[in-house]
């Protein structure tokens, strides 16, 4: 049960740093912050997102960097990246660079920080 639990604040915590990623930038690109305009920029990431997930089998170890962590940022990047091109979105090198890095810190990076806290946690509870 708990790791099914883990699993799903895992999800969650990515979706949210990827909507996080999204509005930051619309936001620098003086875009509005309005629903449509949100969830067009959004929806390309957001399956990329769930894509590795699924072809990572991330629920079995959602914490982990190696083994989801880093191919479910790179999908997530690569993939949001095709859709956009593919839906007559903008797709410039510059944008690429960007993405790739910053959503690299948000989803690699929250997983450096909860890689110690669960480590203490279980061996407290050992």
């Amino acid at each position: 049960m708990k790791t099914w639990r883990t699993a799903l604040v895992a999800f969650a915590i990515d979706i949210v740093l990827v909507l996080v990623f999204v509005l930051v930038g619309r936001r620098s690109h003086g875009e509005a912050a309005n629903a449509v305009g949100v969830f067009d920029t959004l929806w390309p990431f957001l399956v990329g997102l769930i894509f590795g997930w699924l072809v990572t089998f991330a629920w079995r170890r959602p914490l982990a960097i190696l083994w989801p962590g880093i191919p479910v940022w790179l999908m997530t990047v690569a993939a949001g990246m095709l859709l956009r091109v593919s839906a007559g979105q903008g797709v410039e090198p510059s944008f690429i660079v960007v993405a790739t890095i910053v959503l690299g810190v948000f989803l690699i990076g929250w997983r450096l920080i909860a890689m110690p806290i669960t480590r203490r946690r279980a061996v407290r509870r050992a």
